[in-house]
């Protein structure tokens, strides 16, 4: 028998402060040839020898598809008020275009009414890295047909969800399918075109746009996108390792929020790589958004490749070929998760005023749409010490002056980890592969109770 941890006396936060927990469709809900389904770039990926870790595939997951009121349940007991899941894009159009699917969007439609129901509001992610495989066949995000085909399903899912859902995300992550993707090789589809991927990158923000407009159009109050961002810090103060550090901010943060936050790329050289008419094309970008989404995990040290102390071959399992013009660094005098990645609360402090200072009024209301950690086992403190360091840094960017409207948390349940496999347990709530039973972790009880804390005031 065990006792339940006392609920954490973490600071008040706002009572309207929207409390969630994130998923995504390719990690969780498996069924991937069930009632119509097309196939996806993870799909096609996972079936690759060598390309998931531990040899494992997405087929079936977490039984999400069919077990989703198990899930809802789970919610429900968790006391969260939002849920932040994905709409598999090849489950509602199989191509990518064309004819819709209607059992994938009924499943959707069924999700949306589960959760309702239980008091918990959908916040649907239109994009979350399983492009259908038909589009990739065409050249993917590569290509301005893509973004195009995207804005024509965001506006089949906003005309069949829209009279119950209030909170949409068009895109997750556009960075790491940019880099991973197409420029690494290391995730779905698997090219390694380095600095020839920024093609997808513009794609996707292209794409991000029109869906704004799509979801605009069918009457969308409350609209954000997902990005992935973390503090550059600079390995030494020498000029070739703060232009290293410089690059990999520019790339991994500037360039995936300034299109969106001010209309334009943070530089001109390489806006001038981007096909298309980009100028045109940044007045649909930067439509207006009614918050921004941070998806946190880490700050990175970078300095210029092959100095002594460089670890550009495997970075939090990303390897790194040596051409890049920047190399990550180890962090030292931090704990660190099971996935390797250093544990710094206070950098999400420091990310979140940066964005104030450098964007000032152009940045909307800032939700965390994700943030969480990988570890084993179900009596997992050290899960919970992660989430109440990074809520009291939440709140201390609050205090500081940043509009911050809402935290979700990765991951509801352990899921398929991308490349990684089932190795890399991110949920609050344990999830046995063989039979797929649901088993809360002590997390998911402490987060439970702080929340009942909060909700008592």
């Amino acid at each position: 028998m065990t006792t339940e941890p006392v609920p954490a006396a973490l600071p008040r936060f706002p009572h309207d402060f929207v409390w969630g927990v994130s998923t995504s469709a390719a990690q969780i809900e498996g069924a991937v040839a069930d009632d119509g389904r097309g196939r996806s770039v993870w799909d096609a990926f996972a079936a690759e020898a060598g390309r998931i870790k531990d040899g494992s595939d997405p087929w079936v997951a977490t039984g999400h598809y069919h077990r989703y009121r198990e899930d809802v349940a789970l919610l429900r007991e968790l006391g969260v008020g939002a849920y932040r899941f994905s709409v598999a894009w090849p489950r509602v159009m199989p191509d990518g275009s064309g004819a819709v699917n209607k059992a994938g969007l009924d499943f959707y439609d069924r999700l949306v009414d589960a959760l309702l129901a239980a008091g918990v509001a959908p916040v649907p992610t239109l994009f979350h890295w399983d492009t259908p495989q038909a589009l990739e066949d065409g050249g993917g995000w590569l290509v301005r047909e893509t973004a195009e085909k995207f804005a024509a399903y965001t506006d089949v899912v906003a005309e069949r969800l829209g009279d119950r859902v209030q909170r949409w995300i068009t895109l997750n992550e556009p960075a790491e399918v940019t880099l991973l993707g197409y420029g690494l090789g290391q995730h779905a589809p698997g090219r390694q075109l380095l600095f020839d991927a920024l093609p997808a990158a513009h794609h996707q923000l292209l794409g991000h746009g029109l869906a704004v407009q799509a979801l605009r159009a069918r009457g969308a109050t409350s609209v954000g996108i997902a990005n992935s961002h973390g503090p550059t810090w600079t390995a030494s103060s020498s000029e070739a390792d703060t232009a290293a550090a410089d690059l990999y901010d520019l790339l991994l943060n500037r360039l995936f929020a300034e299109p969106v936050l001010l209309g334009r790329y943070p530089d001109e050289e390489l806006a001038a790589l981007l096909p298309g008419p980009v100028a045109e094309d940044l007045k649909v970008i930067a439509q207006p958004l009614d918050w921004y989404g941070i998806n946190y995990y880490q700050p990175t040290l970078v300095g210029a490749p092959g100095a002594e102390g460089t670890d550009a071959a495997d970075f939090g399992g990303i390897r790194l070929p040596p051409e890049l013009p920047f190399a990550p660094r180890e962090i030292e005098g931090c704990p660190r998760t099971d996935f390797g990645w250093p544990v710094v609360p206070e950098a999400l402090t420091e990310l979140l005023v940066t964005f104030r200072e450098r964007y000032g009024d152009r940045l909307p209301p800032v939700v965390i749409t994700e943030n969480g950690c990988s570890y084993e086992g179900i009596e997992d403190g050290e899960r919970i010490a992660f989430l109440d360091g990074h809520l009291r840094a939440l709140h201390a960017a609050m205090a500081a002056g940043v509009d911050v409207r809402g935290y979700f948390v990765w991951s509801l349940t352990d899921n398929f980890e991308w490349a990684e496999g089932y190795a890399r347990r991110f949920g609050l709530v344990h999830v046995d592969y063989a039979t797929l039973e649901r088993t809360p972790k002590a997390s998911f009880h402490w987060l439970r109770d702080a929340l009942r804390a909060q909700a008592r005031g």
